[in-house]
């Protein structure tokens, strides 16, 4: 059960917002904490606006993966706190959005990844109920397989999860959109997991191609050897 506090940690959604975007893509944290706080202020302005709240549970997420990339647990830990309650918000005025609980079940995750310990258990369960509810509300978003496939590569098969789960749901998002560079990214991971590493180089090289400005795809594909 420990291993759930990994879930979701680089799963946010690409964000819509093109400085957001390029923020989190150039790990650029201080940039991130501007925006953040701006929709974190209009959605404290237009708390019955669900899409305001969603805005800024998105901006805390992507603040909090970018954190975790560069291995700031307490940064994390504040973005997804923060980004949580306006999540939590999001989804009670539309709980028919199936992005709102996905985002939710992110920030839950990264919550737990941050905490570790009973932490990691109480919200872990959190980021397992939303992104399950996200992929019975709309199962044709490749969104809601990626961010399963991710819990599912942390969790151990003998709770339910494994590599080759994680792969299936990787495999399925990409399906549905081949030009997820986040889907091919984690692809990625879970081959290199299983020693497939020039698989692995492929779906990385995939993933720098289709963003390259992505650093984080370029870390991995820097890590990972030929064979």
């Amino acid at each position: 059960m420990p291993q759930i506090i990994l879930l979701f940690l680089l799963a946010a959604s690409p964000p819509a917002n093109p400085d957001l975007l390029k923020a989190r893509d150039a790990q650029n944290r201080p940039q991130l904490e501007q925006i953040a706080t701006q929709l974190s202020s209009l959605a404290e302005r237009q708390q019955t606006d669900a899409r305001a709240q969603y805005q800024a549970a998105l901006a805390h997420s992507t603040l909090a993966e970018v954190a975790t990339e560069l291995r700031d647990k307490t940064q994390a830990r504040n973005a997804s706190e923060a980004g949580m309650k306006t999540a939590e918000r999001a989804v009670a005025l539309k709980p028919s959005e199936a992005e709102y609980h996905r985002i939710l079940g992110t920030l839950c995750g990264q919550e737990a990844g941050a905490l570790g310990g009973f932490g990691a258990l109480k919200y872990g369960r959190c980021a397992l109920d939303e992104v399950n509810k996200a992929v019975e509300l709309d199962p044709r978003e490749p969104m809601n397989y990626l961010s399963r496939g991710i819990g599912n590569y942390y969790l151990p098969a003998a709770l339910g999860g494994g590599v080759e789960l994680a792969m299936k749901d990787f495999q399925k998002a990409i399906m549905l959109d081949a030009g997820s560079e986040d889907a091919h990214l984690w692809l990625g991971i879970a081959l290199r997991k299983l020693n497939r590493n020039a698989d692995a180089r492929k779906e990385f090289e995939k993933a720098a191609k289709l963003n390259p400005a992505r650093l984080w795809a370029k870390q991995q594909l820097g890590k990972t050897p030929p064979q």
